[in-house]
């Protein structure tokens, strides 16, 4: 489908992963915890955090649609991971255990590389949006102990709308809130299925931030490795591409 001729005046941003780096804070958060449990020693972070990612995957679905609480949810994620390790811990235990995670996941945040940078030299020329498929409290709270909160526009969540990304809703929502069209708004975002072919879904130019190597399924999407350096990523994200799209690395 040809692109429009209409300048770039909105770009919208997936949170987790994109903006802030889930992966990297889990990871950290896993290995701290599992430092002080004994069944947990010598095992490895990379197995941890792919056990904690499939569960988070699994049930945070549930959470958003409200068929589990945000805690319950915590607890079984915790409960499961423990099993194959420390298969007679308790609820009570897997309950303690996904407390100090919180705990250390808070203390360790951090964004992902050049982020708070991009977000100041886009603030003063470009409405900033974030679509994010979790709870607004949380995502406000992340955006304060970022330093992001003055320089994004609107928030919209799957908590506030009711649908989880790709559905057509969540953008459709964006767009009102900020005043603005499809062609003239670009997506940002690390998930393939919820931030890129939603955002063609609707109309919205996708960028792919690709920080783990996958292959990319669709050659003429737009891709990131990564959010430095500042100039180059500015320019794919606020200039139209005029050929297929290549990676920048």
């Amino acid at each position: 489908m040809p692109l429009a001729a209409s300048a770039i005046t909105t770009i919208l941003f997936d949170l987790d992963d994109t903006l802030f780096d889930h992966a990297g804070t889990a990871r950290a958060a896993l290995a701290a915890i599992a430092a002080g449990r004994a069944a947990l020693h010598g095992v490895p972070v990379e197995d941890l955090y792919g056990r904690y990612s499939a569960l988070l995957e699994e049930l945070h679905p549930q959470v958003m649609t409200g068929r589990i609480s945000y805690l319950a949810a915590r607890e079984q994620r915790f409960q499961r991971l423990l099993a194959p390790y420390e298969p007679a811990a308790s609820a009570a235990e897997a309950a303690q255990l996904a407390a100090q995670h919180y705990g250390h996941y808070q203390q360790l945040r951090r964004p992902v590389a050049g982020a708070l940078a991009l977000l100041q030299a886009l603030k003063p020329t470009h409405k900033i949006g974030i679509v994010t498929n979790n709870r607004t409290a949380e995502q406000q709270e992340k955006l304060r102990y970022l330093g992001m909160s003055e320089l994004v526009d609107a928030l919209i969540t799957s908590e506030e709308v009711g649908v989880l990304k790709p559905d057509p809703r969540i953008y459709q929502v964006a767009l009102a809130r900020l005043g603005s069209q499809p062609a003239e708004t670009v997506m940002v975002g690390d998930n393939w299925l919820a931030d890129v072919l939603g955002a063609l879904a609707v109309g919205i130019r996708p960028v792919w931030l690709n920080r783990t190597g996958a292959a990319r399924p669709l050659p003429h999407v737009t891709e990131l490795t990564s959010l430095e350096p500042l100039a180059e990523v500015l320019h794919q994200l606020t200039t139209r591409p005029t050929a297929p799209a290549e990676s920048l690395s």
